[in-house]
């Protein structure tokens, strides 16, 4: 039973994260289409802000309990799985990491448009919006489907 309590939570905050890892870039792509309407634009980067703020808090948590799931059979023998040479899992972290490099770039680029900096383009940013989704189907499928 503490196994599944510790993955609910581990998949809520993943999914809370996500939420901040797609709605970051459309915030950068709001502001990049604002540039002169300062009032605006203000708004956008104080959400963006709180939102990097949140996801930041939801990114720590979802790892804690990830790093819980992962070596928790160390803490709780028994009621934990080890999951010993999980290949699919090294590939799933890797893609994680990927994505948390994603969010802190997203983070950077929201600073930077703060210190009035420039943005990429607004196209530009539409895409970069979209392929975080590859990367969570990605690593969706290492996980559901563990090939390896």
């Amino acid at each position: 039973m503490t196994y599944l309590w510790i993955k609910s939570f581990h998949l809520l905050f993943v999914i809370a994260w996500m939420a901040t890892v797609f709605y970051l870039p459309r915030i950068l792509v709001n502001i990049a289409e604002a540039s002169d309407e300062v009032a605006v634009k203000a708004r956008l980067v104080l959400m963006g802000r709180r939102l990097y703020r949140f996801g930041h808090n939801m990114f720590g948590l979802a790892f804690l309990f990830g790093l819980t799931l992962w070596q928790g059979w160390r803490l709780f023998p028994g009621s934990l799985p080890n999951f010993g040479e999980a290949h699919w899992l090294h590939a799933k972290l890797a893609l994680v990491v990927v994505l948390f490099g994603y969010f802190i770039w997203s983070g950077r680029l929201l600073k930077r448009s703060e210190q009035g900096g420039a943005l990429p383009s607004s196209k530009t940013l539409r895409i970069m919006n979209e392929l975080p989704v590859f990367v969570l189907l990605g690593i969706i499928f290492l996980v559901i489907a563990k090939p390896f």
